[in-house]
């Protein structure tokens, strides 16, 4: 549960199902989440090895996140949470 016991965490992870992601499109796709907030969980997400970080030496940066096949496992469970609160909190 402290993998994904962030506030943020499960809603990094459901966007990056989709595939690999700019932070910029990370950033937009969670619009109430502030910028400090976002490298924080995604750091954090890094350090439990369920988000790949990649750094393109390019003008300006660019960095791609991806999940890990770790993360990937996840999947089936967080689809599971998000039904059962579909189901049950209305």
């Amino acid at each position: 549960m402290s993998v994904i016991g962030g506030k943020w965490s499960i809603q990094i992870i459901y966007v990056l199902f989709s595939g690999t992601k700019r932070f910029k499109e990370l950033e937009r796709s969670l619009p109430n989440i502030n910028t400090r907030m976002l490298v924080k969980e995604l750091k954090n997400l890094e350090g439990y090895k369920v988000v790949k970080r990649e750094a393109f030496a390019t003008v300006p940066p660019t960095v791609e996140y991806s999940l890990t096949e770790s993360g990937k496992e996840l999947e089936p469970i967080i689809l599971s949470l998000y039904a059962w609160g579909q189901k049950y909190i209305k």
